[in-house]
């Protein structure tokens, strides 16, 4: 491949950080946005994660690299995109996003006491998710808030990876999450 070429299949690839503490469902999350992206995008996406040895309550992360081009390296470097689960993820991470990147955070867990560099958006994940029943939903309002902000994949290819990754007595919980986060994302 040329140098050009090279250069445009990066252009063509996104990083995105899905970071909090272990029992958010971070590592799911991140599986979502990879299956939605090759399977029901037409993209090609890798997802690696990181958790602490902790079984809940650790910092965790999953890390998503997605794109039309050939991906020739499977960790997020620099994020176009994170999301911020937890006070922990967002001090660690925000740093390291693009500046010209988006950092979506819980604005029920985290606080922002200097803005970073990144444009920043707020969704209470956690007050909305209690407001449907179950606070574990969380992650899959983060998730509509991030597919209405980033466009990077349509709304049917996330709703059919979220149908075919959770188990069927929750799916139309978790469908409801995802609008929720959705129509939030789509008026921030």
């Amino acid at each position: 491949m040329a140098a050009a070429q090279l250069v445009q299949v990066a252009q063509e690839l996104r990083e995105i950080r899905i970071a909090g503490f272990g029992g958010q469902g971070v590592i799911l999350a991140g599986f979502i946005i990879g299956k939605a992206a090759s399977l029901y995008d037409g993209q090609e996406a890798t997802m690696t994660q990181a958790y602490g040895p902790e079984s809940r309550g650790g910092a965790c992360s999953a890390d998503v690299v997605m794109g039309k081009g050939e991906i020739g390296y499977p960790k997020v470097k620099s994020p176009h995109v994170l999301v911020a689960m937890s006070q922990e993820a967002y001090t660690l991470n925000a740093p390291h996003v693009r500046p010209d990147g988006l950092i979506i955070v819980d604005a029920d867990l985290v606080k922002i006491e200097r803005p970073p560099a990144a444009r920043l958006v707020a969704v209470p994940a956690t007050r909305l998710a209690e407001q449907l029943g179950k606070k574990v939903v969380a992650n899959i309002i983060l998730l509509g808030f991030f597919t209405a902000q980033t466009r990077l994949l349509s709304q049917e290819a996330m709703r059919k990876a979220i149908q075919s990754s959770v188990p069927s007595r929750f799916t139309s919980l978790n469908l409801r999450a995802f609008e929720v986060g959705y129509e939030h994302g789509l008026k921030a």
